[in-house]
């Protein structure tokens, strides 16, 4: 008996995660892109969810040329499972991080030139080269230095001893919902670029599409790297395109089981707050997940489960360790019943994106919102 098959027959919810078809998005993504494209894996945030270690594991295996993470405890993660490929920070570092690069062997990201300072004296003391990335604003207003100042933070880095300059980025407010301001932000970066003194894009990695900025990702000469997150774990953009038309497959799913199944009268309240009053006599039943486990109480009253392959409505405000739904319109639903949050049973499919509009939320923190009590089982097949 699988240990997986263990998990699933235990566990009050638990997170199935398919690596075979995390390998088979990259793959997918790589052969719609052109050749030279490196494709830097991003992986914040415990792999959005999905888990650290055998996402990057199976990532290394299929072909990610890079990866990108938030902070040094990220990339420290990733050193312990492999040390031939590069990391990048792609948030800020703090001072007393520091050393923790030489120590990984990351590469931060600088956008100061406070932080250029710092780095500087970080490689004088270690008599060695800090690898760093430039980051510039175009419009999102975080990190990176404005485009109208990127030229002296360029010079200070480019005239720095102790520092190598090997890539330059700049990330994208609004991919996924205005490809017209994307578009404006890519012009404002190229022509940025391209008025950079000895600017050489044969020895820099260039890059700013993640996975959204893909949907308007054009052959420019100058780039020669995306950085994909939410595409290669099956979450496609919101607008039509040509990587909208890519069948990637979901990589995670979420289940739960039902506990009890009773009969309520008509005017009955359900949950806290008595959010729901039953308008008939009706069957409902209790499943085991709630918002300590990672479901949005956002999704109270409107989103629904899938039992026996059929839609349940919920009903009433979730709770921490259950939630509530209708089953009256099923039968021979018993305590242990599997329930899919998200995913597909039979004919039926929640995606997360579905599941996210229910919750007023975006698939990313619906992933990483997913607690540490709710195991995780891993499918390792072949991904042919």
């Amino acid at each position: 008996m699988s240990k997986s098959f263990v998990l699933r027959q235990q566990s009050r919810c638990w997170v199935e995660i398919d690596l075979s078809a995390l390998e088979r998005n990259l793959k997918l993504i790589r052969s719609a892109l052109p050749a030279h494209i490196r494709y830097i894996a991003v992986v914040k945030a415990d792999a959005y969810g999905h888990g650290m270690a055998q996402t990057v594991t199976r990532l290394m295996h299929c072909g990610a040329d890079l990866f990108g993470v938030a902070n040094f405890l990220e990339g420290a993660a990733i050193r312990e499972i492999g040390s031939g490929w590069p990391i990048l920070l792609l948030s800020s570092t703090l001072p007393e991080e520091d050393k923790q690069i030489i120590e990984y062997n990351l590469i931060p990201t600088v956008s100061t030139e406070e932080e250029v300072k710092r780095f500087s004296k970080l490689g004088k003391r270690n008599k060695r080269k800090i690898a760093v990335h430039l980051k510039i604003d175009t419009g999102l207003g975080r990190l990176g230095v404005w485009y109208e100042q990127a030229l002296d933070l360029y010079k200070l880095i480019q005239e720095n001893p102790n520092m190598n300059l090997e890539g330059i980025y700049t990330h994208f407010s609004s991919a996924d919902s205005d490809p017209q301001f994307t578009n404006k932000q890519r012009k404002l970066f190229l022509q940025t670029l391209r008025g950079l003194p000895g600017f050489d894009p044969k020895r820099l990695l260039i890059h700013a599409d993640n996975s959204a900025g893909l949907e308007s990702f054009k052959n420019d000469d100058l780039f020669n790297a995306v950085r994909v997150g939410l595409l290669q774990f099956g979450v496609l953009p919101h607008f039509e395109s040509l990587l909208s038309k890519l069948k990637v497959e979901s990589v995670l799913s979420f289940h739960s089981r039902v506990s009890i199944v009773k009969d309520l009268p008509s005017g009955t309240g359900i949950s806290y707050g008595r959010t729901h009053i039953l308008s008939r006599d009706s069957r409902i039943a209790v499943i085991t997940a709630g918002y300590g486990d990672g479901i949005p109480t956002a999704i109270s009253n409107k989103g629904s489960v899938l039992i026996h392959g059929q839609r349940c409505p919920i009903l009433g405000n979730v709770t921490m360790d259950q939630t509530i739904v209708d089953i009256t319109n099923l039968e021979n639903i018993k305590s242990g019943d599997s329930v899919t949050f998200i995913g597909t049973q039979g004919n039926q499919n929640i995606d997360v994106k579905t599941f996210s509009n229910w919750a007023l939320s975006i698939p990313w923190e619906v992933f990483c919102s997913i607690t540490k009590r709710v195991p995780r089982i891993y499918y390792t097949g072949s991904a042919i």
